[in-house]
């Protein structure tokens, strides 16, 4: 037993390693499938669901017969006395004689059947339910649309991330390459001072991004496990490229998507606002109606002054009831009244907010439509000005070795370079998260229809 001991505890902290460097790999496919399965918010949407299909069963099971059963037993210690005339019992006349009655212990059982005949809040409480579900469901669907445009951002952030670091680690190589140069050159007295203190600043420039991007990329990779819902620590490795994931998000087809406004998830929220308010003013209503139920019970005593209640010889008497009650609602002093006009109001508001929703939808889609095509623009000029802003430092790298121009000249095509590289890189990623935005809008993916 002690060997096992020993041995287990050799091997945890092997177990405890092997959990901790669990490794993910995804396409952005993948990593949204992933995520609508196990990101924190879509798995309480899903319980929400849950909680709404159990008040529906709560609501429904409020008019379904009800049994309840009461189990009495009572110990008089002290049995109480009245006072009887004395002349019952053949006594002085004016006097009173000291009586117990019943015995000194008795139990009793009743089993009650209850069962709702009529109740009008009853019938706008099974509908409420169903809307509340409606609402439960719906919101699940913008959740899930949520985490979706939310991966997307996530995973392109990551990649963006790592095509900086990529790009500043390949420009400072090329810098320390021309440092080296410049200053061997500087040495030999053919250049000034200020060529080497150039270089030497965009160098420092450089390095100072590179480290910077390096810690983002990790902040990045972090949100992008939250997103997903695993471990912040856990490793992940993507398969896409943002060049690939760009490329493939130039759709101008889904410049001339038509919107369904019915389709809309906002929409939905909204409208079933409006069902809600419109089924609080039928509650309201239907307070003035009477309500009438039903109940039966049967139940048996017995009373002794031993507790003999479990002997054969025990006396149990039985009883049974049949009732109906009716409640008619007569007079509130106008309270009602004012219920149900306040009821009328919350309507009104909530078909308001319905129409200015509608209004926000078209907005919204018209918007996302706008910087969807501006993202596709900025990314063809982005990639139009790399190309160019490479070859200016080519030709300015050319001259700089030849004497031809200075590192002033070198130095501001260089920064240009570097600048119209982190621009095509962000390019690529607003398309990316522009096209999102609008699917998201036009509920484009469909998400909830297809994970039910």
């Amino acid at each position: 037993m002690r060997k096992l001991v020993v041995t287990l505890s050799f091997l945890l902290p092997f177990v405890g390693m092997a959990q901790q460097q669990k490794t993910y790999s995804f396409n952005l496919e993948e990593a949204i499938s992933f995520a609508l399965d196990s990101n924190y918010t879509a798995i309480n949407a899903r319980r929400d669901i849950a909680k709404a299909l159990k008040q529906k069963w709560e609501t429904t099971a409020t008019g379904l017969p009800q049994i309840s059963a009461d189990i009495a037993y009572q110990n008089n210690l002290k049995q109480p006395v009245t006072l009887i005339p004395a002349e019952i019992t053949g006594g002085e006349p004016g006097t009173f004689v000291p009586i117990t009655f019943g015995t000194k212990q008795n139990a009793s059982a009743t089993a009650t059947l209850n069962q709702l005949i009529f109740d009008g809040s009853y019938l706008v409480g099974l509908k409420a339910a169903r809307a509340f579900l409606d609402y439960s469901e719906n919101a699940a669907e913008k959740t899930q649309l949520e985490v979706r445009k939310g991966v997307i951002n996530a995973y392109g952030s990551v990649l963006l991330s790592e095509e900086l670091i990529a790009i500043f680690e390949k420009n400072k190589v090329n810098l320390e390459k021309n440092l080296f140069e410049t200053r061997k050159i500087y040495e030999n007295g053919l250049t000034e001072e200020e060529s080497v203190e150039q270089l030497e600043i965009t160098l420092l420039d450089i390095e100072t991004q590179l480290s910077n991007v390096q810690r983002t990329a990790a902040i990045a990779k972090q949100m992008f496990n939250i997103a997903l819902g695993i471990d912040v620590a856990a490793q992940v490795s993507f398969e896409d490229t943002l060049d690939s994931l760009a490329e493939n998000n130039v759709q101008l087809s889904f410049l001339d998507a038509s919107l369904q406004v019915t389709q809309n998830v906002d929409y939905k929220i909204a409208y079933n606002l409006t069902e809600q308010r419109s089924l609080e003013l039928k509650l309201e209503k239907s307070r003035a109606l009477p309500s009438l139920s039903a109940f039966v019970n049967y139940g048996t005593a017995a009373n002794s002054n031993d507790f003999t209640f479990f002997d054969r010889e025990q006396r149990w008497f039985q009883s049974s009831i049949f009732g109906v009650n009716m409640n008619i609602p007569i007079f509130s002093s106008g309270m009602r009244t004012a219920k149900t006009q306040r009821a009328k109001i919350a309507l009104d508001q909530a078909e308001t907010q319905l129409t200015e929703t509608v209004q926000r939808i078209q907005l919204a889609v018209n918007s996302a439509k706008s910087n969807y095509q501006f993202a596709i623009e900025n990314y063809k000029n982005s990639k139009i000005n790399l190309s160019l802003a490479e070859r200016i430092e080519g030709k300015n790298q050319v001259k700089f070795t030849e004497g031809l121009a200075s590192s002033f000249d070198l130095r501001q095509a260089q920064t240009q370079l570097y600048t119209a590289q982190q621009q095509y890189i962000q390019a690529m990623l607003e398309v990316i998260n522009s096209k999102a935005a609008l699917e998201t809008v036009l509920n484009a993916p469909q998400l909830i229809n297809s994970n039910n």
